[in-house]
């Protein structure tokens, strides 16, 4: 592939959904907005700080939007949505999905399904 020297939409969009837990935030926040308690535990796994420093930067690229909620005495509570530019991003998502369940459906041996590191134990699905 050629060196990138000049803007290339693509180029800079992969740059940019490639981070590290952006398109599972973009994915929970799908579903509708979300407090950060909720969408860490949405994400999982992400720690928070990262997610502090990825809602910042999406809400920079205009992808999320940010409320601050008045909690009467409480600490203030943040709220994220997904802008219309965030919500085309449903798109993506549903394109990953297709790919992944044709490309990537694990082979399921009378045990169960198997992943390159071995045999999985049956679980409850992640929902889709």
């Amino acid at each position: 592939m050629s060196e990138h020297t000049g803007f290339c939409p693509v180029y800079r969009a992969i740059g940019v959904l490639q981070e590290k837990w952006v398109l599972h935030i973009v994915r929970a926040l799908l579903d509708g907005e979300k407090g950060f308690n909720e969408l860490a535990r949405a994400v999982g796994g992400c720690n928070s700080a990262t997610l502090t420093q990825r809602l910042e930067h999406l809400e920079q690229l205009e992808l999320i939007n940010k409320r601050t909620e008045d909690s009467h005495g409480k600490l203030a509570r943040s709220v994220y949505t997904l802008t219309p530019a965030g919500r085309e991003l449903q798109s993506v998502i549903d394109a990953i999905d297709g790919w992944a369940k044709t490309h990537l459906n694990a082979p399921v041996t009378p045990t169960g399904p198997v992943t390159p590191t071995g045999p999985v134990t049956p679980a409850e699905p992640t929902p889709c």
